[in-house]
């Protein structure tokens, strides 16, 4: 816990309490007896949206390690200084420059990191954690500083990035190429899937890398809302849904997730139930989907915004009859593991990131014409026993392989090993 000489006041980010420190101490010795692990590339913590940003927001949540000190960087609006989770925040202004500004936010991170261990020499062999692969052609410029240091440079290379249809051919050859610095200059790349660290290692094989997995976390523990509470109710109302009578897909609302494969097959099935849509707005794609589709002339597909409260949310996935994962870009992917935590039967594309994560707990299907509108009718048929098993399986699952307890438990054990490995 902070102490309170050190703390100027207590504010609200992201509507939660966290504490702003007080002015730089002159000799922070404090800082000698714990493995420093600064951590580059999330908008911050505390979190109410993001894949990086709920691993941070967890990682330092679960700390059970007394040999960690977390600093994170934030993306903000001033130079604010504040403690949350017993980890060190700091704020990093970024100017408004377009596509280029994640890629300026990590380089000025990271900078003020680095020269956060010059400045205290008594800081040994520091680790710096980089989420994402967005500033490899510039990498080796902080590298050599990194090794003055000490320390070590830590990867989450997430999941072929360059693959998503968002971005230009320009952007997505940068993407490669900054992929390619990352993985040349890294002591260790952290994959949270294990198709994504085969793929580093068999891509990239010229630079010897070295990998290891971790996967993304999530947990089982059921909404603490009641079937009659009348929040789900009223929501119920406005969207003209019922429990147990609607399929369910929750992520953004992009290509290269499917949503027309889905909606496509939905619309071939003879299925009685709905497909809530809870997602992002994107006017252009959803414009090229009613074109190719004309889905708004079937009354079951519904487009229900997005749902922001996640005691609702997770309330919603639970009485969901079933969920469809259609991401095929990425690696552990977040909503994959709260739909296995949350839903008993889930509907997921065929592609080795889900089958690594749901293995025998879901039902499988591909792109091809007919395949999925085959499976929901199926789906559509199986009885309750089956799907409740299905369920079961889905959730010791997650329990065993993917709860945040054992997650930040790996991530601490490798914080802490960093210094023994060759």
């Amino acid at each position: 816990m902070v102490k309170k000489e050190n703390i100027s006041k207590q504010i609200e980010v992201n509507e939660k309490k966290v504490y702003v420190l007080a002015e730089h101490k002159k000799n922070p010795d404090y800082v000698t007896k714990k493995q420093q692990v600064f951590i580059i590339g999330s908008k911050g913590i505390p979190a109410n949206y993001g894949g990086y940003e709920t691993f941070v927001d967890k990682l330092t949540e679960y700390q059970a390690s007394q040999h960690i000190r977390y600093h994170v960087a934030r993306l903000g609006k001033d130079n604010m200084r504040y403690e949350y989770n017993d980890a060190k925040c700091f704020n990093v202004r970024v100017p408004d420059i377009g596509a280029a500004k994640a890629i300026y936010y990590d380089m000025a991170a990271l900078q003020r990191c680095i020269n956060y261990c010059k400045a205290r020499p008594s800081i040994k062999n520091p680790i710096f954690y980089v989420l994402a692969c967005r500033i490899g052609p510039f990498i080796g410029y902080y590298k050599k500083q990194i090794k003055k240091l000490g320390g070590k440079l830590y990867v989450n290379p997430d999941g072929h990035e360059w693959k998503r249809a968002k971005w230009s051919a320009p952007v997505r050859k940068y993407w490669k190429i900054s992929e390619a610095g990352m993985v040349k200059h890294a002591d260790l790349l952290i994959c949270d899937s294990i198709n994504i660290e085969r793929y580093i290692q068999e891509s990239y094989r010229k630079y010897n890398p070295r990998t290891t997995f971790i996967a993304y976390g999530s947990d089982t523990q059921a909404s603490s809302l009641t079937d009659d509470d009348p929040k789900l109710l009223a929501w119920y109302q406005d969207k003209g849904l019922q429990k147990k009578e609607y399929y369910l897909v929750v992520g953004r609302f992009v290509p290269e997730n499917n949503y027309e494969t889905m909606i496509r097959e939905f619309m071939k099935s003879n299925s009685k139930k709905n497909f809530a849509i809870i997602t992002t707005a994107n006017e252009m794609f959803l414009k090229e989907l009613e074109n190719k589709l004309h889905f708004k002339q079937d009354s079951r597909i519904k487009f229900v915004g997005t749902v922001y409260d996640q005691k609702l949310l997770k309330k919603i996935r639970e009485n969901a009859y079933g969920y469809f994962h259609g991401h095929e870009v990425g690696g552990t992917n977040p909503s994959l593991l709260e739909a296995l935590g949350s839903t008993d039967l889930n509907l997921l594309l065929d592609v080795g990131f889900n089958r690594e994560v749901g293995i025998d707990t879901a039902l499988y299907w591909n792109k091809e014409k007919g395949n999925l509108a085959d499976l929901i009718n199926r789906a559509d048929a199986m009885d309750c026993e089956e799907v409740e098993m299905l369920g079961k399986k889905a959730k010791q699952r997650i329990r065993e392989a993917y709860s945040w307890e054992y997650i930040v438990k790996e991530y601490e054990t490798l914080f802490e090993n960093c210094n023994k490995r060759k």
